[in-house]
């Protein structure tokens, strides 16, 4: 094992930062070894999902260091892998998350120290400029600097690859590499990327471009212009006000009503602990506005506006927020009724969701005749999964995960909150003129594909070795038997029916290979289906581990003819999870 001496000493040897530098030398001086082993033991991780960390000194942490250092290792692998990759150049966004704006102007500096042209947007965008300006001018890869919602002492650095799509394997891996063979900085000054002939200024044109597409999406202009609800619309503390501002002007509706204490960026996030439209509470100030003023919807977008939910006002005046996987029904029916609207063929669709996500997609695919196809978690899966079906001659119009992510158009494969919040608008638009409201379309829904529900949550644990046990023992936990070899055999009276197991690469329903069509994932995740002998009530449940907090998360959804059993049943199967299978108790597991 290297000395700790020798990390500290490696770290101020490169850091040129004073702040950083000041940070580990006190630490170092005033003995606390501890904590400097946090920090400089390991190195950060350069993932698929890039870089996300605490904003402190340190290997492990997020700095002007780790950014210089990854901006060197991903310029030179670009350069090694994209045909022309100097002169198509690099896009480079940013929030307004502490050190965001820094970061983004030593990110051009190390491309520009590299000779790539750089189109680095001008002030705070959101993060799905980003990949739409990598396929509009045609760049080598995209940075976007965002810790999308995580707290506010977070950070990030995400990686678009010349697909406009988030980086998948095995890019992840070589860009780590090339990180670690670029790591003595060539370049700190930022003030020269301004006056650089290889910097480009493109934002006005993007922005004007980025809404140009939108636009497209616009179809019940005339309806917006006169619809009488009210929409109250909260910005999470982030970037996305300015955006959805426009897009409600370009799409018709009067303005909406802001949540003003979340209007404006602000990197303290002073109102929210968690600043996630999905973490209890987070949308509290928008219900609030909204029943002060009279609004029948609210509407909300996370800090970097790649995510949307909404809630209504339900005729009880109690509020119904909507989940991930009930939007992404909402959204893919109304994708189904335009597209059957064009004329075009049904068998030329085709929508994606991520494995965890809801299976009511799946009902309706079967129903409806359009193809669906489920890829791994993340919209590096979703976009990449989306183009592959485009080569095939299908139209992909819309996908989604769980996690309230949305993606419209062909433009975008990515998630994005500016879109999701007009195409939301528009359906209430188009529901209230037909004297519906978005809960009573879903039910209608529910009644035509089956009624379908979500229970999504996570466990808390910091003990890598303990969730392997965990996972180990799912793994070995029955008599081994054919068709589901050791693993559980029922869960909550239920019959476990099939297994597909991405850590090992198992699929019970894939005979005789047994090999899954969905690839490997970098954690631990099994997905079981079960049904009820007695009355046809299905659940998948899928567990998998977090690839950047200390969690085990589980994705439950029932489905059934009957809603009240279904509702009845998924709190056995969570507890039966928690209690027997993963041994809470025994394990310390936390629960949020």
């Amino acid at each position: 094992m290297i000395p700790l001496k020798e990390l500290v000493d490696e770290w101020l040897n490169l850091d040129q930062n004073p702040i950083t530098r000041n940070e580990i030398t006190s630490l170092w001086g005033s003995g606390r070894t501890e904590e400097l082993e946090k920090r400089m033991r390991y190195r950060i991780e350069f993932g698929t999902a890039g870089l996300r960390g605490r904003m402190e000194a340190g290997w492990s942490r997020m700095n002007d260091l780790i950014i210089i250092q990854a901006s060197q290792g991903l310029c030179a692998y670009v350069k090694q892998h994209v045909s022309d990759a100097s002169s198509r150049g690099v896009v480079i966004g940013h929030d307004h998350r502490h050190n965001s704006r820094q970061w983004a102007q030593l990110t051009a500096a190390a491309f520009i120290a590299n000779d790539m042209k750089v189109y680095l947007f001008d002030g705070l965008v959101h993060t799905p400029m980003v990949p739409f300006s990598v396929r509009k001018l045609n760049a080598a890869c995209g940075v976007m600097i965002t810790a999308s919602h995580n707290p506010k002492q977070d950070n990030g650095y995400k990686v678009y690859w010349e697909n406009a799509v988030q980086i998948i394997g095995p890019h992840d891996e070589g860009i780590s590499n090339s990180i670690k063979a670029n790591l003595q900085p060539k370049q700190w000054s930022t003030e020269s990327v301004f006056s650089s002939a290889l910097y480009v200024d493109k934002t006005a044109e993007m922005r004007e471009a980025y809404f140009q597409t939108l636009a497209s999406l616009n179809l019940t202009k005339s309806l917006n212009e006169n619809n009488p609800l009210k929409f109250v619309n909260t910005s999470m503390h982030g970037v996305s006000d300015s955006f959805v501002r426009q897009g409600f002007t370009l799409f018709g509706f009067p303005p909406y009503i802001p949540v003003k204490e979340q209007q404006q960026p602000d990197p303290e996030f002073p109102t929210v602990r968690f600043p996630n439209p999905e973490e209890k509470g987070a949308l509290d100030l928008a219900l609030v506005t909204a029943d002060k003023v009279g609004a029948s919807y609210v509407l909300a977008q996370d800090p970097d506006s790649d995510r949307f939910s909404a809630a209504e006002k339900g005729a009880n005046g109690e509020w119904i927020t909507f989940t991930g996987d009930q939007l992404g029904t909402l959204f893919a029916s109304r994708t189904l009724e335009i597209y059957k609207a064009s004329r075009k063929p049904i068998d030329t669709l085709a929508m994606v969701a991520s494995t965890v996500s809801s299976k009511m997609i799946e009902a309706m695919a079967a129903v409806e005749g359009f193809k669906f196809v489920e890829c791994l978690t993340g919209f590096k899966f979703i976009g990449n999964t989306a183009l592959d079906l485009v080569k095939q001659g299908y139209e992909v119009p819309f996908g989604y995960e769980e996690a309230i992510g949305f993606m419209f158009g062909s433009e975008i494969r990515d998630k994005d909150g500016v879109a999701a919040t007009l195409s939301f608008a528009e359906l209430v638009t188009s529901l209230q003129s037909q004297g519906k409201t978005v809960s009573s379309y879903l039910k209608e829904l529910y009644e035509k594909y089956g009624y379908f529900q979500t229970s999504n949550s996570y466990f808390i644990c910091n003990d890598p070795t303990t969730i392997d046990k965990i996972f180990e023992r799912i793994r070995n936990y029955a008599d081994p038997i054919p068709h589901l070899k050791s693993y559980p055999q029922q869960i909550a009276g239920l019959t476990i029916t099939s297994v597909v197991d991405l850590t090992t690469g198992y699929d019970s329903t894939n005979p005789p290979t047994y090999k899954p069509s969905l690839p490997i994932s970098s954690g631990h995740m099994i997905q079981f289906r079960a049904k009820s002998k007695v009355d046809g009530t299905k659940i998948v449940l899928t567990t998998r581990t977090s690839g950047t907090e200390p969690k085990i998360k589980y994705y439950l959804e029932g489905s059934g003819k009957d809603a009240a059993v279904v509702s009845a049943l998924l709190p056995k199967v969570v507890s039966e999870l928690a209690d027997v299978w993963m041994e809470a108790e025994k394990h310390g597991l936390g629960r949020p």
